[in-house]
């Protein structure tokens, strides 16, 4: 145990001097003129494919992957674009039932690609519908 708190404390010291020597590095850079200004950091977040930058305001996983992909794909629903622009609150009961069947006809492999699909076409999943749906979409991208 002893060995693992030295251990960590070494690499927290190490990460530090390392930290310093780049910040000095690049601020002679910047005396030099051979950089404008200091770099930001930026926070990136992998989806799987290409990687996103998070900005103010943040990127969610699910944008992140539709960022990556602008073909619609459609999964026998093409019935739901009249739906396009509705509120995920303005449903009737028997049209979040035409979400359920669509959602539980469907593998759960393909969840996911549906999500995005809905995104694409600005159709928003009822509220009733949005838990069991992104139960299983969060099971298949972090598998």
């Amino acid at each position: 145990m002893l060995v693992l708190i030295l251990s960590l404390i070494i690499l927290g010291v190490i990460a530090a001097i390392a930290g310093s020597i780049r910040y000095a590095h690049l601020h002679k850079k910047v005396e030099r003129g051979e950089l404008e200004k200091m770099p930001e950091v930026k926070m990136v977040t992998d989806c799987g494919a290409d990687s996103c930058a998070v900005e103010e305001g943040g990127l969610c996983e699910l944008d992140c992957i539709l960022n990556n992909s602008k073909d619609i794909e459609y999964y026998d629903d093409e019935e739901l674009d009249r739906f396009k622009g509705r509120e995920s609150d303005a449903y009737s009961d028997e049209e979040e039932n035409e979400f359920r069947e669509i959602f539980e006809t469907m593998l759960p492999k393909d969840v996911p690609g549906w999500v995005r699909s809905l995104q694409l076409r600005e159709i928003q999943l009822p509220n009733a519908v949005k838990d069991e749906v992104f139960l299983v979409y969060n099971e298949q991208i972090h598998n």
